[in-house]
Parts: structure tokens; sequence; C-alpha cells
């Protein structure tokens, strides 16, 4: 049996988030939406998405698997999963009882199907329409818009905690810190966790991954999922329920955020209620308003539509693209969102949309030059040892074509 993660609508409330990535590579809670579906399914995935973004997927050496997606007949049994629904145990055991011509659905929802007809991306709804539906009665949850990153993370890492330690024994615990709940705190090995730490798992698991650091006098507060190689400088306060992902640094103040991975707010500030992407730096002392004056509901801006529209959310910070960068002592307004590889800085805020490959602030932007930004990328990706594909250059120039319109718009004229 083979699998493919395809993205359904959702993608397109998702943005920016789903501009370098499949609904799948989202992170949400410990895992991306895709490792948790490897994780139950216990088996690796393939992708279906947009053709400019199938190109940055290589696909397994599993028979089929580049025919299905191809649109060539397939020659083993291929079933696809929507990558925006959270995996669990019971819907892994559902989908793999489907049989050839049949479809799981809740509602309008199409969460997984069996078909051994010729599938593109743009004609998979077309050929699972006909297929025989079998209802799933359990509520499903899923990634809808891109608030819900940060909104759903809780129960995300208390579901993820109990997936990745079933069965397993944490490393030992230091006894030079300050724990409260220890039953809920796991610690993988080569984690370090230095003098003075005080740590509450009493308010949600507390999961720390390999390599991972956690520097002298930080608190942490529950839930809360520091990934491989992730930093937390000292004296950081952290509350749940946050996701700091593989190679993050962050320091400061934290409150209910998710860093993909990558990403850095390493020195003081507050940030709340928010997504930052992979490959982010934030500079010292960076600053986001995450409730208005007036407690009203908050509204952002969705790419897609083009409007605004309600979270109907009382908290909601700061969502951040891949690659954008800010600099010292940037301040963010209540539900600000930033797209890819736009690079902020000035005093005062910046309009609570910020378009993809834009330079400057709230005294003006301009266009951030495409080869620049690659620059830049490349730049902070050779500290980690990577560098950009040919493909994802592709897809960087890719969106930065989709994009122009919105910088016409948004991107105010830098005064003379």
């Amino acid at each position: 049996m083979s699998y493919i993660l395809f993205d359904d609508n959702s993608r397109y409330s998702l943005q920016p988030f789903t501009h370098t990535r499949a609904i799948a590579d989202i992170r949400c809670g410990i895992y991306t939406m895709r490792e948790r579906w490897e994780q139950l399914l216990r088996s690796k995935t393939d992708t279906l998405t947009e053709e400019h973004l199938q190109s940055i997927y290589t696909y397994n050496t599993l028979p089929g698997i580049l025919e299905t997606v191809y649109g060539m007949e397939a020659n083993v049994a291929t079933i696809f999963v929507n990558g925006s629904v959270f995996a669990t145990e019971a819907l892994v055991k559902a989908i793999n009882k489907l049989e050839a011509g049949q479809k799981l659905v809740q509602g309008d929802v199409l969460i997984a199907a069996n078909t051994e007809d010729t599938v593109y991306y743009k004609n998979l709804n077309s050929v699972t329409e006909g297929l025989e539906a079998i209802a799933y009665e359990p509520e499903v949850q899923r990634l809808k818009n891109n608030w819900d990153i940060f909104s759903k993370n809780d129960a995300a890492i208390r579901a993820d905690f109990s997936i990745i330690t079933k069965g397993r024994k944490s490393a030992a615990l230091p006894a030079h810190i300050t724990i409260t709940g220890k039953e809920n705190l796991f610690i993988e090995e080569g984690a370090k966790v230095y003098a003075g730490c005080i740590i509450n798992a009493e308010a949600g698991p507390v999961y720390i991954g390999k390599d991972a650091e956690i520097l002298e006098g930080t608190m942490i507060r529950g839930p809360l999922a520091a990934g491989e190689h992730s930093v937390i400088k000292m004296g950081a306060k952290i509350y749940g329920a946050t996701t700091i992902g593989p190679g993050c640094k962050v320091g400061g103040e934290i409150n209910n955020v998710v860093f993909f991975a990558n990403s850095n707010k390493a020195h003081d500030g507050y940030l709340g209620n928010a997504v930052i992407g992979e490959w982010c730096n934030m500079g010292a002392d960076t600053n986001c308003s995450n409730l208005k004056n007036n407690y009203d509901e908050i509204k952002i801006w969705d790419e897609h539509t083009n409007k605004s529209v309600k979270t109907g959310l009382t908290f909601c910070g700061l969502l951040m693209g891949d690659h954008s960068k800010c600099a010292i002592n940037t301040a963010f307004n209540t539900g600000t969102v930033v797209g890819v590889s736009s690079n902020i800085f000035g005093s005062g805020f910046p309009e609570k949309f910020v378009p993809s490959f834009c330079w400057g602030g709230s005294e003006g932007m301009t266009t951030y030059d495409i080869n620049r930004a690659m620059e830049t990328a490349n730049r902070m990706m050779g500290r980690r040892d990577k560098q950009l594909s040919e493909a994802e250059k592709n897809l960087f120039k890719h969106i930065f074509e989709q994009t122009a319109e919105q910088r016409r718009i948004f991107a105010k004229t830098p005064n003379p």
C-alpha cells in the first residue's frame, strides 16, 4: 500500500505558509501534519499539490507513486489522504479498510480515497466524486485557516506527546532544575537542560527533543515542544501552547507560538498567538500585539480572497511566512500577516498585511529584489549547511511573480 497526501482548498486560507509547502508540511504540535500521518500509518508518504510546488518534492521509489502523481497508470494500491486532517489511530484504521473505488468522507470533506483511476491535482475532485462514500462519524480536526496553526496547537501537542512517548522512557531528569508534573516531561537523549530552569508540566506536557538545549534560568509552562537542535535562550519565559521547531533559537517572552524550523527570535521582546515559518529572523526587542485595545474580534487579511476576514479570536498576533526578517525594535500590530521573504525595519507599525518580497516599513516599502532575496536566503541557510535548490529558486521566482499585484497595491511609495 502507498499513501499520497493531497492538498484541498484549505491551502488558500493557509497562506502565506502554503506559498512554500504543501499543507502536509505545516507544523502543528510536535509533528508536522505529514510526520503524524507517517507515524500512525507506519509508512512514508508522497505529495499531490499544485504544479508550481510539486517540483520541490522528491518521491519515494515505491512502485506506482510517480505514475499516479503524473497521471499514468498505477500498479500498486494507492490511497490519497487529506493533508489538512489531523491523523488519529481511529482514522488510520478506517482509511486502511477502504477498498478500491471507495472514499472516506465527513460531510463535504474528503478525508481519503482509494482509487485506481488516473489522478492529477486538478482532477482529484472529479475523479473522487463518483466513488462510493463511506461516512466517518467521529469529529475530524483539520487545519482550515492560518490561525488554526496556533489555536489548535494545544490539543496537537497533547496528542503527539502520547504518540511519541508511548512505550518509551525519558532520559534522566536533571537534579538541578525545578519540575512540577514530572510524569508529563519527556527528554530525548542528547538534550541538555541547564541549571536554574523551572518547568511546569502540570499545565500540559513538555517534550524536549534530541540535542535540544534549554539554557540557564528558563521558565517553561506546558504544553511545550522543543524540536531537535532547538535552543531556548537564558531567562526565557515560555507559555503554552508553544512549539519550537527543529533548529530554532528563541528567547524573551513567548505565548502560544508555533515556530516551524530554523527560525530565530533569540532576544527579548514579546510574541504571542503567532506562527513563524522557516528561516525567519526577528531582531532584538521585536514585539507583537496580540490583543486589541477594545478587546474586539481580530480580523486579518486573506491573500486569496483579497479581503479582511474575521478570525473569531480575541487573541491573534503575527503570521510570518518563510524567509522573512525584521530588524531590531520592530513592532507588529494585532493580526499582522507577512508574506514570504520580506525584510521589515524602521519605527512605527508596518501595515497589517505585508506582501511577499517587500523591503521597508511604516514609512514606505519597495520591492525586495528577487536575486538579493535569494542571496540572503542562501546566506542564512548556509549557516546550517544548506542552500536553495534549483526547484526552490524557481518557486521563489513563481511567488515573486504571483504577488506582484499585491505589492503594487499594498506597498507604500517611500518618501523622497
